[in-house]
């Protein structure tokens, strides 16, 4: 099967994938959390009860300094009143004014939510220790523009223990490799709608150093949070929300326009909660609790659809209507896992399979892993939007298959035990996993394990599943999945409409 990109060649600029949004938090190690604090306090001679004296000082001198940076650019505090006040708004408003040179943009105050801690004496131990609390306290947006980061931000409370939050754009970051090294490209928002070189801007995006990015930190931090100078340690910098996009650019919008309605119709109907588990990576079992399901939104920019598994999401939608752009976003990046070394509370080590850790430096990793999620959402929509091979392959496994001994006869796919089959072997943990007879028993539990074996001998001779050598687990065939999901989509979105009259002959 061909992808769209591949049948849509000709109308298509170029194909691109790379870091969109990207969220970090910073956290001082020793003070994050209660002990640490209560730990620290006591080192430094400080009583627990004097804690908020001890923070106020500190509250000052991040005060005092957001107003020296703010005189030294000629830039006034703005104080944000309103809940609704948005924040991108009211940036890009001075953007257009002062123009995107690097330096200081603007400075935002506001006073939100944040953890802290509440001294606290235990009459049974008596034992004086913090306690871990909530509050709210004063905090600074500086927006800023880097020229190896473009337009970032950074969020500085004024309490301990000083959680600090980071954004950049990869879209930006990748602009800049492209200047450095003499590559043309024109961008309309946080996309490129011209590259000179597509392939050379892919191995640039590729390219990804976390360590450079931590390097742009530490040096962030030491301008904006001077309180930082007061702790023997850096901040450490983990992930808090990833994009990871794919955007096919075409050349007319009109090139798009009618692909993209189709795509979008057809996958508001026909992506189940076991194939978001396949474009993910992960297998729907009865022990997951989360949520799974569609979302389509129409916004002033168009229209979107989301496929949400938990704190993770695939989207789909037209930017600027001529850029189709496919995204996985992830809130918690533990939720993917990958091979890597593994350290023991005994201090041994090993190779395995776990949940991706939350640095920053499991950017790479993850890149890999949310290009395939965008990689499997393509194969997905490209066989979606052209189904003329699959009909005809269709066509084709509705008839007798022959061997030597005997006759096998045809399916079909829309009717009683062959749809309930092609049913099963289509969810997304058998794509990912496969499938053995018992686990047909399993959700087949009205047929026998002789018709079981009969069905999959079936599939087997009709060239739809595969068998693992030395092994009694069957995988779809490429075939497999294109005929079943042409046959699923025929059926859900034209056969059952149209016989409850939802649709016109």
């Amino acid at each position: 099967m061909k992808l769209l990109t591949e049948r849509h060649a000709d109308k298509i600029r170029g194909v691109l994938s790379c870091l969109d949004r990207v969220v970090i938090t910073g956290t001082i190690p020793h003070i994050c959390h209660a002990d640490g604090m209560s730990g620290f306090l006591r080192n430094e001679g400080i009583r627990i009860f004097d804690f908020p004296q001890w923070a106020k000082k500190l509250r000052d001198e991040i005060r005092a300094n957001a107003e020296k940076i703010a005189q030294k650019n000629g830039i006034e505090i703005e104080f944000m009143r309103k809940s609704s006040f948005r924040k991108e708004d009211r940036v890009k408003e001075v953007l257009g004014r002062r123009g995107s040179h690097p330096g200081l943009v603007h400075i935002l105050s506001a006073m939100e939510s944040c953890s802290t801690y509440q001294p606290w004496h235990d009459k049974k131990t008596h034992k004086t220790f913090l306690k871990p609390d909530s509050g709210k306290c004063l905090h600074y947006y500086f927006y800023f523009i880097l020229p190896e980061l473009g337009l970032c931000y950074l969020r500085v409370p004024t309490w301990a223990p000083f959680r600090l939050q980071f954004y950049c754009n990869g879209h930006n970051i990748l602009a800049f490799q492209l200047n450095r090294h003499a590559i043309p490209f024109k961008m309309v928002d946080n996309a490129f709608s011209e590259i000179e070189d597509w392939d050379k801007a892919q191995s640039l995006s590729d390219s990804f150093s976390p360590k450079q990015l931590h390097r742009h930190l530490d040096r962030i931090v030491r301008e904006f949070c001077p309180v930082i100078a007061h702790f023997q340690e850096r901040y450490h910098w983990s992930i808090m929300q990833l994009e990871y996009a794919t955007d096919i650019v075409f050349r007319r919008q009109s090139d798009l326009a009618p692909l993209y309605q189709d795509l979008v119709r057809t996958a508001i109907h026909s992506v189940k909660p076991d194939n978001v588990a396949t474009f993910l990576g992960r297998r729907l079992t009865g022990q997951y609790q989360d949520e799974v399901g569609n979302d389509f939104h129409t916004r002033i920019e168009g229209t979107r659809i989301k496929h949400h598994m938990g704190k993770v999401a695939i989207k789909m939608y037209d930017k600027h209507a001529l850029i189709l752009r496919i995204e996985t976003t992830v809130n918690d990046v533990s939720f993917f896992k990958h091979h890597r070394e593994v350290e023991h509370r005994n201090g041994t080590t090993e190779m395995k399979v776990a949940p991706v850790k939350k640095t920053i430096y499991s950017i790479p990793p993850l890149i890999g892993i949310m290009a395939a999620a965008n990689w499997r959402y393509l194969q997905f929509i490209s066989a979606i939007e052209d189904p003329t091979f699959s009909l005809r392959q269709l066509d084709k496994i509705s008839r007798p298959a022959t061997d030597s001994q005997r006759s096998y006869r045809g399916f079909n796919l829309f009717h009683g035990d062959d749809l309930l089959l092609f049913q099963t072997i289509n969810r997304g943990e058998i794509n990912i996993r496969g499938f053995k007879n018992r686990d047909l028993q399993i959700r087949l539990n009205h047929m026998s394990t002789q018709k079981i074996s009969r069905h999959i001998k079936r599939l087997r001779k009709h060239g739809l599943i595969k068998k693992v050598a030395k092994t009694y687990r069957y995988y779809l065939t490429s075939l497999g999945r294109k005929v079943t999901l042409a046959a699923l989509k025929l059926r859900e979105m034209f056969i059952i409409p149209c016989l409850r009259g939802d649709l016109a002959i």
